[in-house]
């Protein structure tokens, strides 16, 4: 639930963010000199103030943006945003923030590797699969793919998460694109050290020796023609505790309502992904791995 204390909390994070943010950018920025004209208008609501209304719409008590900035924005927290612009404008705004809301997800959200680390990617529908040859908002950029649920257009959101269900990092890509691709890990893979924990999906003698060369162990099942291999029996337990990323991929979806049928640009479907991921990342509770050592040395996992 969105409520005005996890407002304040989001607002303060996004606003010591915002500042250092634009402290570099002005290091970088062209000078101009006295004869030159200036075309920094200042916009009536801050960038923090924006982030934190669009984080905070995905955690799950609205399904639609409008009314969730119109009847509950506008009305019942007018007095914690009392620079509030209309929603067209709004909507303006948000797809200006794509720099911003990328870094502070990337530089406060994400956890750190703790050498434990899940792998798995989810499909993200942009449209009913009647309708794809209608769609003209992702014409040229959504592809048609296949999942374990049956056939569907739009994209490939890939995920990697620690233990604790701290999401470490993300790529998104086009439906069609297969979960083995050495572009993807190669963004994936960035910081991580350990086991690589994913289902059968990820078999691959190329993709093991790219990541073994670089420090990571992929561990995967086997398939039912595939000749048995001699597995850890730590490996053997923590790769079916693969539902924490699981669970994830369910809470984005269900929760934080990523997927959904009524983009009208594809820069709102990127803010909307962004958004998700970071309202996530301020959930009370994750799935997560508890790990309890016992007297005799043993270790033991409880979901």
């Amino acid at each position: 639930m969105f409520t005005p204390d996890k407002i304040t909390e989001i607002f303060c994070i996004a606003d010591d963010f915002c500042k250092e943010f634009d402290q570099e950018i002005k290091k970088y920025q062209i000078t101009t000199t006295p004869e030159q004209k200036s075309y920094n208008r200042s916009c009536r609501m801050t960038d923090s103030e924006i982030m934190t209304i669009l984080v905070g719409f995905h955690f799950g008590t609205f399904r639609n943006f409008k009314h969730y900035y119109l009847f509950y924005i506008k009305e019942h927290l007018a007095k914690e945003f009392p620079n509030l612009v209309s929603y067209n404008r709004f909507v303006e705004l948000q797809g200006k923030l794509f720099v911003q809301l990328a870094l502070f997800l990337k530089l406060i959200c994400f956890g750190e590797c703790t050498g434990i680390t899940y792998v798995d990617s989810t499909c993200i529908r942009v449209c009913h699969n009647k309708r794809i040859k209608r769609n003209k908002v992702f014409k040229g950029l959504a592809e048609t793919g296949k999942s374990t649920m049956g056939w569907f257009f739009g994209f490939k959101l890939h995920l990697v998460c620690n233990e604790r269900g701290e999401l470490l990092n993300f790529c998104l890509t086009r439906g069609n694109v297969d979960d083995r691709n050495k572009d993807v890990f190669s963004v994936l893979s960035k910081d991580l050290f350990g086991k690589l924990y994913g289902d059968k999906g990820y078999i691959s003698t190329s993709l093991f020796e790219v990541l073994f060369n670089d420090g990571i162990h992929l561990v995967t099942g086997i398939k039912n023609n595939m000749k048995n291999r001699l597995m850890s029996l730590k490996d053997k337990i923590l790769l079916r505790k693969r539902s924490v990323i699981e669970t994830i991929n369910d809470e984005l979806k269900n929760i934080c309502h990523a997927e959904h049928s009524r983009h009208r640009s594809p820069a709102n479907f990127i803010i909307n992904i962004l958004a998700a991921l970071a309202a996530y990342s301020f959930f009370p509770k994750k799935p997560s791995i508890k790990f309890e050592r016992e007297k005799s040395t043993q270790l033991a996992l409880f979901f």
